[in-house]
């Protein structure tokens, strides 16, 4: 199991316990099943971003915190530099970067996210979560599926979708793609 994974899944079930919590009451909030829940907070199973917004919501808590273990506590502006944002470390195909880590009291989340081509007949992995999510493609070509919509993008180009719906990318053409998302 990689590090960072069981941290941050030490930390999910740390905040469930101090909220007196069963998994099974986390899982119906989150609308997910138990097991995937409980293989969530054991570390077993990679851990989506989307999930980890989701507990951080639930919870009151900065997504930072979970993802660091440190409290955020800039309040009037916050500069990551290059290469240098808290990475999130997931399947070997994602690369995400929080790009506000260390700003109190977000209203977005914004990462920088690079996804390594996979074969084009492979399906694109889908989730959802409530609210809004912004992506601006930098480099590569990106295809984006929202709703059952299929959408292309090339560099410039961006999306806007209500994220509650089932969505995923994938980087087609052979090169990675990597974007700006933003989750509101």
């Amino acid at each position: 199991m990689n590090e960072q994974i069981r941290q941050i899944a030490d930390r999910i079930r740390g905040l469930r316990e101090i909220a007196r919590l069963s998994i099974e009451t986390c899982a119906q909030d989150l609308a997910i099943p138990a097991e995937r829940y409980r293989e969530y907070e054991s570390g077993a199973m990679d851990i989506p971003v989307s999930f980890l917004y989701q507990i951080a919501q639930k919870f009151q808590v900065e997504l930072s915190s979970i993802l660091t273990g440190e409290e955020p506590r800039l309040r009037i502006y916050s500069v990551t530099r290059s290469g240098r944002g808290v990475n999130v470390e997931r399947q070997k195909e994602y690369n995400y970067q929080s790009l506000a880590f260390n700003f109190i009291d977000k209203k977005m989340e914004p990462f920088l996210i690079t996804v390594e081509p996979i074969p084009d007949s492979a399906p694109v992995p889908l989730n959802s979560h409530p609210g809004q999510e912004f992506e601006y493609l930098l480099e590569g070509t990106l295809k984006v599926v929202v709703g059952g919509h299929e959408v292309v993008l090339a560099p410039g180009d961006s999306i806007f979708f209500d994220s509650s719906h089932p969505h995923g990318v994938m980087a087609v053409g052979g090169s990675p793609a990597k974007f700006v998302a933003v989750i509101l």
